[in-house]
């Protein structure tokens, strides 16, 4: 079976202050655009929309089912929002985007790409698989902690960085993850101190 190699480079400003995590892209014949959550269906782009103009519509190209990726990079680096995924190589189980379906075959160096941004104390999980990996990510290098629930936080400290970070963990914005997206922007918006 096929081994994936992650096709985006990490998105990591360097005023960075939240790091968002999913778990890994969808095949690339359901990319709108080449960028992160670039899966037309997929509510990510449309929950900051909604929390940060009112508009789950913001982000899209008017009259065409695609994200402006421009105006997303714009936001996401004024914003402080640094983005990748906690699988860097993958194997699909299926030819689809569903994370029961999806082999983590390497996991992300999170506290590398927290080093990057010595501004981000905040981590966000996008999901269930997503928090499962940031979970054992941390126990692998002795941090003992939890998956929070979702719309809850937890705290680790990372000793290398001498930096505690909090650790959000969001629902999906998977249209297959069942709850409307105005209320997953309501837990989105706490992130943000809303």
């Amino acid at each position: 079976m096929t081994i994936e190699e992650h096709p985006l480079k990490p998105f990591l400003p360097p005023s960075g202050r939240i790091l968002f995590l999913g778990s890994f892209p969808p095949p690339q014949a359901r990319w709108s655009m080449p960028f992160f959550y670039p899966n037309w269906i997929n509510d990510f782009w449309r929950i900051q929309g909604l929390i940060h103009y009112g508009d789950k519509t913001y982000f899209e190209m008017e009259g065409e089912k695609r994200f402006c990726m421009d105006r997303i990079v714009e936001f996401c680096a004024t914003q402080g929002i640094a983005l990748y995924d906690t699988a860097r190589r993958v194997r699909r189980l299926r030819d689809n985007a569903d994370d029961n379906f999806l082999e983590i075959v390497e996991g992300t160096d999170v506290e590398a790409l927290l080093a990057e941004m010595p501004a981000c104390t905040t981590v966000v999980t996008t999901g269930g698989k997503a928090s499962e990996e940031l979970c054992s990510y941390l126990q692998q290098r002795g941090i003992t902690t939890r998956v929070p629930k979702v719309g809850e936080s937890t705290t680790f400290h990372l000793s290398a960085l001498d930096r505690t970070i909090t650790w959000w963990r969001m629902p999906s914005s998977s249209r297959a993850y069942p709850m409307k997206i105005e209320k997953k922007a309501d837990h989105y918006k706490v992130v943000f101190g809303m």
